[in-house]
């Protein structure tokens, strides 16, 4: 009997997470990529009360300085674009964040991270972090 019946190598069916990431977070996420543009990061988390909607809740121009500083209370996703161009990730969760919360922002990670492409990594955000820590 296979161990992991959702790995297609096992022969089970791979099976979406059930997030459903709205378009404005890749339409934010264009904004950053863009050089162009001045918006260099974005913040995306639950859509109001919704257990499965993931839309920005934030993007600004201040670098991942300005992205620390405006971490949520509760479990956030994002993306920077660094001084040196380069194009990083997070998956941020408050130390006070119930468990419930934790296990499905955790389960929802690679979904909505998946839809900030061309990052070179992902980064542990904290708040105060300051480019020169990465």
């Amino acid at each position: 009997m296979p161990t992991l019946l959702t790995d297609p190598r096992s022969g089970g069916t791979a099976k979406s997470s059930g997030v459903n990431v709205l378009p404005s977070v890749a339409e934010t996420w264009t904004l950053v990529r863009n050089d162009s543009e001045s918006t260099n990061w974005l913040i995306a988390s639950f859509d109001g009360n919704s257990k499965t909607d993931v839309t920005v809740i934030a993007s600004g121009q201040g670098g991942i300085e300005e992205c620390a500083s405006r971490l949520l209370d509760a479990p956030c996703y994002g993306g920077v674009r660094l001084s040196s161009g380069r194009f990083v990730s997070f998956f941020y969760v408050p130390d006070g964040c119930s468990p419930l919360s934790r296990g499905r922002a955790s389960m929802y990670k690679n979904g909505v991270l998946n839809v900030l492409e061309g990052c070179d990594r992902e980064i542990e955000m904290k708040p105060g972090l300051t480019e020169a820590e990465i």
